[in-house]
């Protein structure tokens, strides 16, 4: 049986992905410093024999064991929690992604790392396929994880040009589903619970931003696909959906499903968000036979169902 280490497995990506890795057949060991993570997210996992937690920190964690391979997912994703201890976010980017890939390079595995959509910025092009280099403010609030994602890429170019360590890089979109941080800050939980709750929906600038938001089984499939493909399928591959829509659509419609009383409040727009953020998949769709199947409606609706339970 192999082993997949998975960092930031107590996060909302990352227990999914213990989910996954444990029905196709291997052991688990899960690491998480809680700091954005939480133990509910994978606590129906306790008494599976091959799934193994550890609170721990990917900067300095190590382990005896033998690994196969790595999914590192350790870094606080939403901007309420980035932002938050910029220095730290900085630090998990560049020291955790190096420490995994030194541990990559000992246990000669297949190392896949997490990185992001925000490593094109407010992007002068749409969509955004993976030759375009971005349009990232490295000064702005947000360049702590822009920029730290940025940089944990190009460790892992290096490594593996210098050392042969066998890499995946993904560029993660937008993602939402059960198991979203109530407070987190991203539209789509905080769309949900404010109208599960009867308050205003907070909708910054004119709401006339667009995003392409992939349910999170959608974006497992690509993840899984990636880390599983043959060793030159390294990267970067954009995984999300193409299916982009306006901030407004959907806050219209997260009222409408959910029956609020909710009213829409308009405020000032933050530093530095994106304007546009669609990905071309067509790289995913060719090398990885990826393709989306979850419809923005679904996916809302067995959201809204989760946050009703912990609302």
């Amino acid at each position: 049986m192999k082993t997949v280490l998975i960092t930031g497995s107590a996060g909302f990506l990352g227990s999914h992905l213990c989910d996954k890795m444990l029905s196709c057949g291997f052991k688990v060991i899960g690491i998480d410093n809680l700091c954005s993570g939480n133990e509910r997210n994978i606590s129906h996992l306790n008494a599976d024999k091959n799934f193994t937690f550890i609170k721990e920190d990917v900067i300095s964690f190590d382990t005896g064991e033998k690994i196969d391979y790595i999914l590192n997912f350790a870094c606080p994703a939403s901007p309420v929690a980035y932002q938050r201890d910029p220095l730290f976010t900085s630090d998990t980017c560049y020291l955790g992604a190096r420490n995994m890939l030194e541990m990559a390079k000992r246990n000669n595995a297949v190392i896949l790392q997490a990185s992001t959509s925000e490593v094109y910025g407010d992007p002068d092009v749409s969509p955004q396929n993976e030759n375009y280099c971005g349009n990232v403010n490295p000064h702005g609030i947000r360049s702590c994880y822009d920029e730290g994602k940025r940089i944990a890429e190009s460790l892992m170019f290096d490594y593996a040009r210098l050392f042969g360590v066998k890499i995946k890089v993904a560029r993660i979109f937008n993602t939402y589903g059960p198991r979203m941080d109530k407070n987190d800050g991203r539209v789509v939980s905080n769309f949900i619970v404010q109208a599960l709750q009867n308050k205003p929906i907070t909708v910054y600038g004119r709401g006339e931003q667009t995003r392409s938001f992939c349910y999170v089984d959608d974006l497992v499939d690509g993840i899984t696909k990636l880390l599983l493909s043959k060793d030159d399928i390294i990267g970067p591959i954009n995984i999300g959906t193409d299916f982009e829509f306006s901030i407004s659509w959907l806050a219209n419609t997260v009222t409408e499903l959910i029956k609020t009383s909710s009213e829409i409040e308009y405020k000032s727009l933050p530093s530095d968000d994106p304007q546009k953020r669609r990905p071309d998949l067509t790289l995913a769709k060719q090398t990885l036979g990826y393709m989306p199947k979850v419809s923005v409606l679904d996916g809302l609706a067995k959201t809204i169902e989760y946050f009703r339970q912990i609302v």
